[in-house]
C-alpha cells in the first residue's frame, strides 16, 4: 500500500497535496517540504484538564496570581512581573544574540529554591557546563540534560518535577510518533503541543528557544506562536553590546514592555537606566540631532534621533531609515514641504535612532520632523531640549498620552526645556522643566537656532 505524503511550508505550515515553488499562504519561495502522513495514536493525558461543564463566568472561582521571580529584573518586567506557573514561553532571536546565555542566567537564579532543568538539544552537557563556568554560574542545583527525543524529555520532567524547564531549541526536538525529520513543520507542531499539555497539566513553566528566519520571524509553523502563552524576541546586533528583549505576545501582561541588557564577558547585565545609555555618546550642538521621549509600556525612554539631509546625486532621492517606519518619514517630509516650504524633493534623507531602539508611536513625529529640518537648514536645536508630539497632515501638532512621565524622565537626566503640543501644556500641573507648547509645524521650526 502506497503511503500518503503531503508538502508543508516550513515558514507558515501551509499544506498542499503536491509540490509548489511558492507557498500560496505566506508567499515564501522553495519552502515546501515533503512529509509522510502518519496516523498519530491517541495518547493519554492529551487534554489539559478534566472534562467540565460550562458555568456562568461569575461563578468561576477566582485564582490568586502567583509569579516566580527570575532574579533578572528586566526579564521579569517583560514577562509582566515574573514567570507564571504552567506557562509556555517562546523566545526567539538571531544566532549568537544571547538567548541561551539569558536563559542559563535565569535558571541559575531560579535554582536557588529548587531544581531546574536545562534541556540542550544543540550542545552536549559538557559544552553547557563550559558556558556556565564562563558566566560564573556554579554551586546551584541546575540540572542539564542533553537530549533530543521528546518522549525521553517528558519522562525526565515528570520524574524530576523541576521548578522550571528550558528547551533549547524546539527545532531539534523530535517525537517517535512521526517519521518526518527534526525541525519539520509536523515535528515542531507536535513537540510544542505535547510540551504545552505537560506545562498546563503539571504547573511547570517551560521556556522554548526558537530559531528565526532570515526575515527575523521565528522559524516553523505560525501555529507555534499561537500555541504558547508568551512570545519574546531578543533583538540586537552581535557587533553591538546592547540587547533589547521585547514581548510581542503575552497572555499574562503587557506587550509594550521592553528589557535592555548589555553583553559583557561575564554574561548579560541589566541596564536599569536605558535612557542614559542611549544618550551616552550624543554629539553636542550637532544639526540633525534631536532627543525625544518614547513610551515603552510603563517605561519612558529618551532616545536620540539623527537625520542627515544631503543633495541627491541620482534622479530619485533616497529615503533610508533605521528604527523608524520609512512610510512615516515620507509622510512627515511631505508635510514639511507643503506646510513649511522646505524643498526636500532633490535631497537624500537618512534617519537613524541611535542605540538600536525602535520608535513605533506617533509621539516621535515632531522630533523626526525637526531632525530633518535641522539637518537641511544646518541649524541645531537647543542642546538641553527634549521634543515630542504627533504631527497631522494639516501641519497641526496633536497632543500625546502621558506627557508627565516623559517630562519626569527628561528632568532626571538634566534636560531644562521641553517642546510639546499645546494641547498637553494646558493640562499639565506643576512641571520641573521649562515647557514650550506649539500648535503648528511653523511654530516648531522657530526653535531652530
Amino acid at each position: 500500500m502506497r503511503q500518503k505524503t503531503v508538502f508543508s511550508c516550513s515558514q507558515c505550515g501551509c499544506q498542499s497535496p503536491k509540490w509548489l515553488g511558492k507557498c500560496p499562504d505566506c508567499g515564501a519561495w522553495n519552502s515546501m517540504t515533503e512529509e509522510r502522513l502518519t496516523a498519530v495514536p491517541a495518547q493519554a493525558g492529551r487534554t489539559a484538564g478534566e472534562r467540565a461543564a460550562p458555568v456562568p463566568i461569575d461563578e468561576v472561582p477566582p485564582q490568586a496570581e502567583v509569579r516566580l521571580p527570575c532574579g533578572i529584573g528586566e526579564l521579569d518586567r517583560v514577562l509582566g512581573g515574573g514567570l507564571v506557573p504552567g506557562s509556555l514561553v517562546l523566545i526567539g532571536g538571531d544566532p549568537g544574540i544571547g538567548k541561551s546565555t539569558l536563559l542559563l542566567q535565569a535558571m541559575h537564579h531560579l535554582a536557588v529554591a529548587g531544581d531546574v532543568l536545562y534541556v540542550s538539544g544543540e550542545e552536549s552537557a559538557a559544552q553547557t557546563r563550559l558556558r556556565g563556568e564562563r558566566l560564573g554560574l556554579s554551586g546551584r542545583p541546575l540540572l542539564v540534560l542533553a537530549e533530543n527525543g521528546l518522549e525521553e524529555i517528558v519522562s525526565r520532567i515528570e520524574q524530576v518535577k523541576p521548578r522550571a524547564v528550558v528547551i533549547d531549541s524546539i527545532q531539534t526536538v523530535w517525537t517517535r510518533t512521526l517519521e518526518s525529520a527534526p525541525g519539520s513543520v509536523s515535528q515542531v507542531r507536535e513537540s510544542a503541543g505535547r510540551l504545552m499539555v505537560l506545562a498546563k497539566g503539571s504547573g511547570i513553566p517551560i521556556f522554548i528557544v526558537g530559531h528565526v528566519t532570515k526575515d527575523g520571524a521565528i522559524a516553523g509553523p505560525r501555529v507555534l506562536e499561537h500555541m504558547v502563552d508568551t512570545v519574546l524576541y531578543f533583538e540586537g546586533d552581535r557587533g553591538h553590546p546592547y540587547r533589547i528583549l521585547r514581548a510581542v505576545k503575552n497572555r499574562f501582561g503587557s506587550t509594550n514592555e521592553i528589557g535592555v541588557f548589555e553583553m559583557r564577558a561575564g554574561g548579560l547585565d541589566e541596564v536599569t537606566n536605558p535612557s542614559e545609555l542611549f544618550l551616552s555618546e550624543r554629539p553636542l550642538d550637532a544639526p540633525g540631532s534631536v532627543v525625544t521621549a518614547s513610551l515603552e509600556g510603563s517605561r519612558p525612554l529618551l532616545v536620540e534621533i539623527q537625520a542627515l539631509v544631503t543633495p541627491s546625486s541620482y534622479g530619485t532621492p533616497r529615503r533610508t531609515t533605521i528604527g523608524v517606519d520609512s512610510n512615516r518619514l515620507a509622510l512627515l517630509v511631505a508635510v514639511l514641504e507643503k506646510k513649511a516650504g522646505l524643498h526636500l524633493g532633490g535631497q537624500d534623507i537618512f534617519l537613524n535612532v541611535a542605540g538600536g531602539a525602535r520608535l513605533g508611536e506617533p509621539a516621535a513625529d515632531l522630533a523626526i520632523m525637526l531632525a530633518v529640518a535641522s539637518s537641511h537648514l544646518d541649524r541645531p536645536l537647543p542642546q538641553q531640549m527634549v521634543v515630542f508630539g504627533e504631527v497631522g497632515l494639516a501641519g497641526e501638532i496633536r497632543a500625546i498620552t502621558q506627557p508627565e512621565l516623559r517630562i519626569a524622565e527628561a528632568a532626571k537626566l538634566g534636560f531644562r526645556d521641553c517642546l510639546l503640543p499645546g494641547g498637553n501644556v494646558r493640562r499639565l500641573d506643576a512641571c520641573r522643566l521649562q515647557v514650550q507648547g506649539v500648535a503648528t509645524v511653523q511654530e516648531a521650526l522657530r526653535f531652530l537656532d
